[in-house]
């Protein structure tokens, strides 16, 4: 698997996105092995978040981007993140019926992943993913998010480029006053610039420019640029790509790119041990007795919700 994903091999590449994704301990020791295998091979890629309201048009602007990056020769990997149910925890996973056309392309790779339980809409294991793809020679990676608000920082703590998909007419504009997802983005762009709605979508990237100057700048020195496109009709995608790359050129030559992911490193780190206690926490054959007792006694009222998990985690730590 580990050669077939060095040779850049699609098949070998979706087996190991699904070895990194499995729970199962036995699997764990392999995915780490691949994952440190890929690591070793250094890549200079393109590292993209894009996030957005349900209904902005993410995986149609996806298609549009990388039909054009495709046509220049470029290897482009989308990992797309479908919201999982919290009833039954099933995912539709339609991404590439939504992207027919990229999802043909022999230069494009297509990874839809449920989102389980992770917050901001990003698959716990997009990060490996990334790993997988950039030692496979795929040169941009797009990540898609579900699109779930102002809890997209998950994102943002994992791309170099942080794009923001924003619709005209639909009361968006008062986001521009808001904190939070609007801070984070280093580009916004206003989608469905279309038809009648041309005039909207002018009158929206005045707003969101002028919203952009109230917050400080940012330590690398890029400002924030707004741009308009139809992602249907393939109208501005060219000049959206110019912007991207005229960041990376700046962010390697400046060295903030390389530092950037420095710290993604860092986190990633501090989130997967954070992930193992929480799995290791909830595991624990010893305290399941314990676990079901003071969950029985909170349904009584008998004990605070508060102090029942101060117990538990007494217990965990001192189970004599």
């Amino acid at each position: 698997m580990i050669s077939g994903v060095l040779k850049g091999d699609k098949t070998a590449l979706a087996r190991g996105l699904t070895l990194i994704e499995s729970n199962k301990k036995e699997d764990r020791t392999n995915a780490n092995m691949l994952i440190e295998q890929c690591l070793a091979k250094r890549t200079q890629s393109k590292r993209i978040g894009i996030t957005g309201v349900p209904g902005v048009g993410k995986s149609t602007f996806i298609e549009a981007l990388g039909t054009l990056l495709t046509s220049k020769g470029i290897k482009l990997a989308v990992l797309a993140v479908d919201p999982s149910s919290t009833v039954s925890k099933g995912s539709i996973l339609g991404d590439k019926t939504r992207m027919g056309k990229l999802a043909q392309d022999e230069n494009a790779f297509i990874r839809p992943s449920p989102s389980g339980a992770s917050l901001g809409g990003v698959a716990q294991r997009t990060r490996e993913g990334i790993i997988l793809c950039e030692a496979a020679g795929y040169e941009v990676i797009l990540i898609e998010t579900v699109g779930v608000g102002q809890s997209e920082i998950a994102v943002h703590s994992m791309v170099d480029f942080f794009l923001l998909l924003k619709l005209a007419g639909a009361g968006d504009e008062l986001q521009g006053i808001k904190r939070g997802i609007m801070e984070m983005a280093d580009a916004i762009v206003i989608n469905k610039a279309d038809g009648d709605n041309k005039k909207q979508a002018a009158i929206a990237r005045s707003e969101f420019e002028r919203a952009l100057h109230l917050y400080p700048p940012k330590d690398n020195g890029w400002i924030p640029k707004v741009l308009s496109c139809s992602a249907l009709q393939n109208e501005g995608i060219a000049e959206i790509w110019e912007m991207i790359t005229a960041y990376f050129e700046l962010g390697w030559q400046k060295g903030f790119i390389e530092k950037r992911r420095q710290e993604q490193n860092k986190n990633w780190f501090l989130q997967t041990v954070e992930g193992l206690l929480y799995t290791q926490f909830y595991q624990d054959p010893k305290f399941q007795d314990q676990l079901k007792n003071l969950l029985q006694r909170v349904d009584e009222r008998s004990i605070s919700p508060f102090k029942a998990a101060e117990e538990l985690l007494k217990y965990h730590l001192d189970p004599s």
